[in-house]
């Protein structure tokens, strides 16, 4: 019998993944926690301002956005 309890929370650096509909290799990536959500204070106006354009384009010219651990 497993008596630990889990967490709920997984400190792992992630990020939500806006990939490109047209252009292979291309889209949008920023830093989320692993439920996919994102700290909009965290992020510089420029970045918000394409966090939010992602969104607004998602199927336009941007796949579903997915959950990844960064390759890095």
């Amino acid at each position: 019998m497993n008596t630990s309890m889990p967490t709920g929370r997984d400190e792992s650096p992630c990020e939500l993944r806006f990939r490109s509909l047209f252009d292979e290799g291309r889209g949008y990536a920023f830093p989320c926690d692993p439920q996919g959500k994102v700290v909009l204070d965290a992020m510089s106006e420029p970045a918000r301002c394409n966090y939010f354009y992602a969104r607004a384009m998602v199927g336009r010219e941007f796949e579903t956005p997915e959950v990844r651990r960064p390759l890095h």
